[in-house]
């Protein structure tokens, strides 16, 4: 794992759009995934999931996928300096707001696992994040899970566990979006795929969801936003890219 370091307010969108509506990436296309028989959706992080493919949610949602959900760890750690919360509320408030996030996509999930592995400690935790996998993962399924080279360490763990599975893999980069640039040769653009014409109205809801994320909570320095408007931008395009 190469990790890039997450500093400043990143890329703008102002910069990604003008260059995103010049590119033109193979569609992703969601006919051989409704043909497995499980789509396993893994998220680092509660939230995960649904700023790098809500869209792709939305649209396996309704057309009657059968979907399983797997959040690594449950996010205590977005807030490190905070004394608003003890760690395990709000790794609690983090587990509700995923459940609730996933049902405004439309998502009746088969199964949903919360392995409650540390935040910002994944990549440690490797072997257990991969064992825990492989006994709810069957490689018949296809499976989602955060890029390997995203940039996060815990995203960067998760998709390597992922990709030691042997199932179909598709990767959904999030921090990529704030360190990378366009044209840039960290990012593997060969293998984009486009995921065109999202419902935006539904991700956005979904978005909301994870109030402890989208807004402060609490009035002091450490409880800002993790996802201010800034970053968010980055996430409600029309359009979602994934690789694989």
């Amino acid at each position: 794992m190469v990790t890039t370091a997450i500093d400043g307010v990143g890329t703008a969108e102002s910069v990604w759009r003008p260059w995103l509506a010049r590119r033109t990436w193979p569609a992703f296309d969601v006919g051989p995934v409704l043909a497995r028989r499980r789509v396993v959706v893994l998220a680092a992080h509660p939230d995960d999931e649904v700023l790098g493919v809500g869209g792709v949610l939305r649209r396996l949602a309704g057309c009657g996928a059968s979907v399983v959900m797997v959040w690594a760890t449950d996010g205590e750690a977005s807030h490190p300096e905070s004394t608003r919360f003890a760690r395990s509320r709000l790794g609690a408030l983090r587990r509700a707001e995923s459940v609730a996030a996933i049902g405004k996509l439309g998502i009746a999930p088969q199964a949903m696992h919360h392995l409650g592995l540390p935040d910002s400690g994944l990549a440690s935790h490797l072997p257990e994040l991969i064992e825990a996998l492989r006994a709810v993962v069957d490689v018949s399924d296809v499976v989602f899970a955060p890029w390997r080279g995203d940039g996060h360490p815990d995203h960067e763990a998760a998709g390597e566990a992922a990709a030691e599975l042997g199932t179909t893999l598709v990767e959904y980069p999030i921090w990529m979006w704030h360190w990378a640039s366009p044209d840039d040769d960290r990012v593997p653009w060969a293998r984009a795929r486009a995921v065109t014409g999202i419902d935006l109205a539904a991700k956005t809801t979904a978005i909301a969801a994870f109030a402890t994320q989208v807004r402060p909570i609490g009035p002091d320095p450490a409880d800002v936003a993790v996802l201010p408007p800034h970053v968010l931008e980055r996430f409600t395009r029309p359009d979602e890219l994934v690789f694989q």
